[in-house]
């Protein structure tokens, strides 16, 4: 990822474009025939001899032109970039890098799903406590936490080839969008040999509304990676300790306390989260230029295309390896199950009153009343509502009565993910 957004790889994407450029001028009778063999001959000029050439020009596009044409035989270079405009040259060449980093994307986030999925299968029955507002609940499975993170990060994948469907544009018309100075059929044949769509009604640069949908879909992605990153976090606290993401043998917690084992990289996927929002907000602050066109967007696209895609593809591949490679401990989790003494199976107790004729608001406040004892007192709740005369059975304090119907979930998961489970 990084790679696609150094200056070697875009001066090579505008190369390519001039290249195509001339190849359908020529095709076209506008630039004579001799002068594309000569074109193709030039070399991807370097970063360095740019910007030399930009120490005198303060302009990158014209430097780069200068540095290309300058290794083009003869005099052909002068038909490089005919009757173009510079954003014909770097929004279009933006499309097709755009495309290429949507695709690192999208295999990266696949991988994530499916070792979610995978993770989810081999835990489908892992009995746990679900949480609500940080407190104890009822029974779920550790499998069906992790499939809840596949279902929103194939959400994203659905957004990404939206995002990617919308950048993937280019544009090759001229000043202000007209055509003036070129052919359409040019702007036709470039960019269907990069495999990009035409910004239908440009103006001199292709719509900053399709790059805010790419950087807000970015974003999305960042923050599910960052709801698995926390619920990991939250799971390995010291009192919980229900699963551990892996380490190294060279792992170290903390320079002064040997014991520590820090949720450092779960910790590190969160916090990166909040970059890609932040750069989603300065897309959408590219939207509106001024008139045809202005300059206003082009030093933040610097930043935050290459930041926010090297940023995301790190995070999500991170966030990969983790699940992919974290210990899960079920006996913990069993332990932390039951350590409230069945309170986790107060609704079981309060339903079988209902169901057998008591009051709904009588029912609640006698199975209310014992928890706060049990609560108070450690005595398991069984114990505390025989006290009260309400008897129970064995069967109301088992996981398995709250997850008789976990088989509806299942075949969404065979559904949704195509999987036999």
């Amino acid at each position: 990822m990084r790679e696609l957004w150094t200056d070697e790889a875009k001066y090579a994407s505008w190369v390519r474009v001039e290249v195509l450029a001339s190849r359908a001028q020529v095709a076209l009778g506008v630039v004579p025939a001799d002068a594309l063999a000569a074109i193709e001959q030039g070399r991807v000029p370097d970063p360095a001899r740019v910007r030399e050439c930009e120490r005198t020009r303060d302009h990158e596009i014209l430097a780069f032109l200068e540095a290309y044409t300058e290794t083009i035989p003869g005099d052909h270079g002068r038909w490089v970039h005919h009757g173009m405009t510079s954003y014909d040259l770097v929004d279009t060449a933006l499309g097709h890098t755009l495309a290429r980093s949507c695709d690192l994307m999208t295999e990266a986030t696949t991988a994530l799903r499916d070792v979610l999925v995978r993770r989810s299968i081999q835990h489908w029955d892992t009995v746990c406590v679900a949480r609500t507002h940080g407190i104890h609940a009822e029974p779920t499975t550790f499998g069906q936490k992790l499939a809840l993170h596949a279902a929103a990060v194939d959400r994203c994948l659905t957004r990404l080839a939206a995002a990617r469907a919308a950048v993937a544009v280019g544009t090759l018309s001229g000043p202000v969008g007209t055509y003036s100075k070129i052919d359409p059929r040019v702007e036709a044949a470039v960019c269907a040999e990069l495999g990009l769509g035409i910004e239908p009604i440009p103006s001199q640069v292709v719509a900053r509304d399709r790059h805010a949908e790419l950087l807000s879909t970015l974003a999305v992605l960042g923050a599910v990676v960052e709801q698995i990153g926390l619920e990991l976090r939250l799971l390995q606290r010291t009192e919980v300790r229900e699963v551990e993401e892996p380490r190294t043998s060279a792992y170290q917690g903390s320079s002064a306390m040997p014991h520590k084992r820090n949720p450092t990289s779960s910790e590190r996927i969160c916090g990166l989260a909040r970059l890609l929002r932040a750069y989603a907000d300065a897309a959408y602050e590219n939207v509106a230029l001024w008139h045809e066109r202005d300059l206003a967007h082009s030093p933040v696209e610097r930043v935050v295309f290459p930041d926010a895609f090297t940023i995301a593809h790190y995070q999500v591949s991170k966030a990969a390896e983790i699940v992919e490679g974290m210990a899960v401990f079920p006996e913990r989790m069993l332990a932390n199950l039951e350590s409230t003494n069945g309170l986790v199976y107060s609704a079981e107790v309060l339903l079988d009153l209902v169901d057998g004729g008591m009051d709904r608001e009588k029912a609640y406040r006698v199975v209310q009343d014992a928890a706060t004892e049990t609560s108070a007192t450690g005595r398991h709740l069984r114990l505390t509502l025989a006290d009260r005369h309400v008897a129970t059975t064995g069967e109301q304090f088992q996981p398995e009565r709250f997850l008789s119907r976990t088989h509806v979930l299942r075949e969404r998961m065979e559904k949704i993910f195509n999987v036999e489970m």
